[in-house]
């Protein structure tokens, strides 16, 4: 018998004070008063009807996104964190992880927070030059993120990541390390560092800021990684740096291709099952073919609201198109993966990839070491070419896959 990938979970919420005018996420800025209740209770029903699909299986890890979480009280996510404990089978040492924005937290809630079953948090610094942080349409000073550190470190939730973007408007290489100095101060545990990219649908494509040269943007990105490596935090996925035993197992399960339940306004989920459906207690025969199937909720909060179980949209993965969601995501890690993973899976075998691999081997994008694939260097900075190797014939996308390297 073959274990299925490990199971997450993501629960979505959606509400922010102002929408930044960068971002293509699904959030909705906050006219009146939130919806905290019957938004919970729609949770809590959505949870209930994807329940069965974990059949038995363990939860390793819970992440709260938005949106902003940190709009909704600490006894709201206490609600949400023990309906999940009541309906699914969760790890002891599962990892709970919020996003939290540092202008919509209240003094002392994070010991709050972290009474109610949250065990990391990721703080939206995004710049520590207030300018910039106006510029991007953000709603909090660089101070109110040292406090939120502060308060953070107060409530012992020590494992705190800190988000940052660089090419910002007008922002040199000597500001783009600055900033990433300023967040080390903090003693995080974890960096996200991203690439400010113009996506489609958002306020910036209408209207794009001026932007550092892509050559620029280089040479940041090279500056600031020697900064965060010399400080021990090792760089482990495109955007992700981490102290040693840090690395994030939600986003971890996400790039080796793992299952997840996705519950609220918009949220994704992904399932692996064999051909008579998923096997109870996460283990299926070794030989069983395998359908890939994602889910979407209803993106309209209000929609999801007033029929949480009736609006989730299911679809099977083909196996033309599963060689690129695989390597869409295995790709990102630094170190890569094991050739192996990839049947576990896809349920696919390597011959399916062997040729486009070697090709992509011979121009210098990828690297063999036994049975190891990963992008190299210079793959890493190409990776949305890389990525264009893979796809399948009704595979569609737009833009640069949301990578943070442009083509």
């Amino acid at each position: 018998m073959a274990a299925l990938p490990p199971l997450s979970l993501y629960v979505h919420f959606p509400w922010c004070v102002r929408k930044c005018p960068y971002c293509d996420f699904n959030s909705y800025t906050l006219h009146g008063d939130l919806a905290e209740a019957s938004y919970v209770g729609a949770l809590e029903r959505d949870l209930e009807a994807q329940a069965s699909g974990a059949r038995g299986r363990e939860v390793v890890s819970i992440f709260l996104g938005g949106g902003t979480p940190s709009l909704f009280s600490p006894e709201a996510i206490g609600r949400v964190i023990k309906a999940v404990r009541n309906r699914l089978r969760v790890a002891p040492d599962a990892e709970v992880t919020m996003e939290a924005n540092p202008g919509t937290v209240e003094r002392g809630r994070f010991e709050e927070y972290r009474a109610a079953g949250v065990t990391r948090v990721s703080l939206g610094a995004q710049s520590f030059a207030d300018p910039q942080l106006r510029a991007l349409g953000r709603i909090h000073s660089a101070d109110e993120t040292r406090r939120a550190a502060q308060e953070l470190h107060e409530a012992e939730l020590h494992n705190f990541n800190l988000d940052l973007m660089y090419a910002l408007p007008g922002q040199d290489v000597a500001a783009a390390v600055r900033d990433v100095e300023q967040a080390l101060e903090l003693r995080p545990a974890h960096l996200s560092h991203y690439q400010l990219t113009i996506e489609q649908g958002t306020v910036f494509a209408g209207n794009p800021p001026c932007l550092p040269e892509d050559d620029t943007a280089a040479e940041m990105l090279e500056a600031c990684r020697s900064r965060l490596n010399e400080h021990g935090f090792s760089q482990y996925e495109v955007s992700a740096y981490a102290l040693a035993g840090r690395r994030c197992r939600h986003n971890l399960n996400y790039w080796t291709f793992g299952d997840y339940l996705g519950i609220g306004a918009g949220a994704h989920g992904k399932l692996t099952l064999a051909d008579t459906g998923i096997v109870t207690g996460g283990r299926r025969a070794l030989d069983a073919p395998l359908i890939i199937v994602r889910t979407q909720q209803t993106r309209d909060p209000r929609r999801f609201i007033a029929n949480p179980t009736g609006q989730l949209a299911r679809k099977a993965v083909t196996p033309a198109d599963l060689p690129f969601e695989f390597m869409l995501n295995a790709l990102r890690l630094v170190e890569g993966f094991e050739r192996g993973l990839f049947r576990e899976r896809t349920g696919l075998q390597w011959p399916e990839v062997a040729e486009r691999i070697a090709a992509l081997e011979a121009r210098g994008l990828l690297e063999i070491d036994g049975t190891m694939c990963r992008a190299s260097a210079r793959g890493l900075q190409f990776l949305n070419d890389v990525l264009l190797s893979f796809l399948g014939k009704s595979t569609k996308t737009t833009g640069s896959f949301g990578l943070s390297t442009a083509l």
